[in-house]
């Protein structure tokens, strides 16, 4: 990853505002920043929630609270909780959903 025209910029993700993003089950909620080539993100996942797509975008997340189960196209899953992390590249080989029985609280930069 090569952060381009991104000034050094403070964020008080208190005071963003959050999106809401419907999945096939679920709710996803954003608050986002934006600025040069990346977008950085706090993503809230109500339980139960499942994407409703297969994701081919690179990703860094970082899992804050809850549990998150990363699902690849392929058949691989993976389970990640508080502390844990996953990098994948844009357009790998096999996209990826989340899935959380519990609900989950990440960070994500890409």
């Amino acid at each position: 990853m090569r952060i381009q025209q991104v000034p050094f910029t403070v964020v008080d993700w208190r005071a963003v505002a959050a999106s809401e993003h419907p999945g096939e089950q679920g709710t996803a909620y954003w608050r986002t920043f934006e600025a040069g080539n990346i977008r950085v993100r706090i993503v809230e996942y109500s339980p139960g929630y499942l994407a409703d797509h297969w994701c081919g975008r690179g990703h860094v997340l970082y899992v804050l609270e809850g549990e998150l189960e990363t699902q690849l196209k392929d058949g691989q899953s993976h389970l990640l909780r508080p502390g844990m992390s996953y990098q994948v590249e844009d357009d790998a080989p096999a996209p990826h959903r989340s899935f959380t029985k519990t609900g989950a609280k990440l960070f994500i930069v890409d």
